[in-house]
């Protein structure tokens, strides 16, 4: 499904959807077009779009193309989902240890939904963090690598 969602090729292009998207939540999926796990999670991405389109802008971007922002993020598993709202990095507990990102893929459409939502509202009332909607259950789980230390 990774057809379905605009791909930014570049950090030119990168850069641009961050200062040019406003008052919308920007979702940018680093990951791969090959990798099973991003396809499911481009495949929630692409049916819940059309839905968000009035909160959320979803664009994806190639890890490989983009190393700037794979360094900048520390995107070391793939799919990572990074939000932005006005240019502003939003983050959210996830009750893991890195609010930056999302690792891996929804579990469910709505579990997507639903964390759009909450981080529209907060971006809306200012917050650059927010809390996680999300069932911990849900939230797939992994060790954070500290490389160089």
């Amino acid at each position: 499904m990774s057809f379905l969602l605009p791909k930014l090729n570049s950090k030119k292009e990168v850069d641009q959807a961050i200062k040019s998207t406003a008052e919308k939540v920007l979702v940018l999926r680093f990951g791969r077009d090959e990798d099973p796990v991003c396809l499911h999670l481009d495949d929630i991405l692409s049916k819940t779009s059309p839905d968000l389109s009035k909160m959320a802008a979803i664009y994806l971007v190639d890890v490989d193309q983009t190393p700037v922002y794979t360094h900048y993020f520390d995107i070391s598993y793939i799919p990572s989902t990074v939000f932005f709202f006005n240019g502003q990095h939003m983050k959210v507990d996830y009750g893991s240890p890195d609010h930056t990102k999302f690792v891996g893929s929804f579990k469910t459409k709505q579990d997507f939904i639903d964390l759009i939502e909450v981080i529209y509202r907060g971006a809306m009332r200012g917050k650059l963090i927010v809390q996680s909607p999300i069932d911990p259950k849900n939230i797939p789980k992994y060790d954070l690598l500290y490389q160089d230390i």
